[in-house]
């Protein structure tokens, strides 16, 4: 197995892990990164940030100095799945399926986050994904075009995925959001003129989708395949006919790999930080989403932050005051989107919870953990290992050491066989 050592190793290449090593060359630092994508870019510059928003472009335009800088080594295509009795990293090579070790004297761990799936009645149909996923398939080449898609879900990230659908050609027939109005009111009074002006934009951009406010969705209709949604607004039930359905509710942290070199965690599963976005653990940062959902314009913050932390720099009160007001805005997202109590009430016992194993809810029912669940029914012991069915079953069932955070072991993601023996 094949060691690579840096003063600085950043895991991570989207807003936040891109931000940090930009910071870090840029005072001569030598950093090792690494990223499971062949582009920089994270799932929302997924592909390489060229084609995005304007500061996406000015990314782009600087990607080719920052890629080729003499005190950078990256390794793309390289995905975190473990680490060493000593804190090390371990990452298979997806291309040779090889294992190398790395370590950092400092580790910044930019994870991003992932959807957090809520079922109903028919989720498991195909053609049903969530709003983020089918946005990453749609950026990856995925056709859509000329086919009827809806958004149903709540949060931001509906209206991100219509954006992205509609370039794509698809015919839009409508975005669903669940929370009632008071909700989107509170949350946009506190918007600054930057935020307003980007929201007004998207929103003029999808001005011809129709958009449907305080709306729950009831089951995903069809039979070999999704071929409508059904929707209550709490006064009346209708169906909507579509060929695609992505379900959106918000995301979670990724933070099994801090989990696994022991940093705290939060309930939610975000790493908890500190001011400077140091972890409970000496020597590792984390920046981004999986220190809380805030969306790009705090991970490119908290990057910058975390890597002159890093670097013993002192942090400007400008950049200190950008990161409280982004701080402020990922609260304000946790309060006024998400699921409901009500939308959690749709997962009926015969709703598949594993989609994976194809468990339904009443065969947990009854289990007194999640550790005897997985033995009696393989809930969580599917391709995904538990990323989606965990925060399910710790919601429904109480179980907390469903959450994937709880009692990580290697390896994180699934390894061919080969990658485990010992290379010679």
């Amino acid at each position: 197995m094949s060691t690579l050592q840096a003063p600085h190793l950043v895991i991570g290449s989207g807003p936040a892990g891109l931000a940090a090593v930009q910071t870090l060359l840029k005072a001569d630092a030598e950093v090792l990164w690494l990223d499971n994508q062949v582009q920089p870019g994270g799932q929302i510059w997924r592909g390489g940030p060229a084609a995005q928003d304007a500061h996406a472009r000015r990314v782009a335009a600087d990607l080719p100095q920052l890629l080729t800088h003499p005190r950078l080594r990256f390794l793309p295509g390289h995905m975190a799945v473990g680490t060493t009795a000593d804190g090390e990293i371990l990452a298979q090579d997806l291309a040779g399926g090889r294992l190398r070790q790395l370590r950092g004297d400092k580790t910044l761990l930019a994870l991003g986050a992932r959807e957090l799936h809520v079922p109903v009645p028919g989720w498991d149909l195909p053609g049903v994904t969530g709003a983020g996923g089918l946005q990453a398939l749609v950026k990856g080449g995925w056709p859509v075009q000329g086919q009827r898609v809806m958004l149903a879900g709540s949060g931001p990230l509906l209206l991100a995925t219509a954006k992205t659908l509609q370039a794509a050609g698809a015919e839009l027939g409508g975005i669903v959001e669940l929370r009632p109005w008071q909700d989107l009111t509170l949350f946009a009074s506190r918007l600054n003129l930057a935020q307003w002006q980007q929201a007004i934009a998207l929103r003029w951009q999808l001005r011809r989708v129709p958009y449907r406010i305080g709306v729950q969705v009831l089951r995903v209709l069809g039979r070999s395949r999704v071929e409508g949604v059904r929707l209550s607004d709490g006064l009346r039930e209708w169906d909507e006919p579509c060929e695609a359905l992505g379900l959106g509710f918000g995301l979670i942290p990724n933070s099994e790999l801090a989990a696994m070199l022991s940093c705290a965690t939060g309930d939610d599963g975000r790493i908890l930080v500190d001011n400077t976005l140091h972890s409970s653990q000496p020597g590792i940062y984390a920046a981004g989403e999986c220190t809380g959902i805030g969306g790009m314009r705090k991970a490119w913050i908290e990057g910058q932050l975390a890597a002159r932390s890093m670097l013993g720099l002192e942090i400007p009160g400008t950049l200190a005051r950008a990161h409280r007001q982004a701080l402020a805005f990922s609260h304000r997202l946790a309060q006024h989107f998400g699921p409901t109590p009500a939308q959690w009430a749709r997962c009926t016992p015969e709703v598949r919870v594993c989609r994976c194993e194809g468990v339904r809810l009443r065969e947990l029912q009854g289990h007194p953990s999640w550790r005897e669940a997985k033995l009696q029914t393989r809930c969580g012991m599917g391709a995904c290992q538990g990323r989606i069915c965990g925060p399910i079953s710790q919601r429904l069932l109480g179980w907390p050491e469903a959450h994937p955070q709880r009692g990580v072991r290697f390896p994180l993601h699934p390894l061919p066989i080969g990658s485990l023996l010992d290379e010679r």
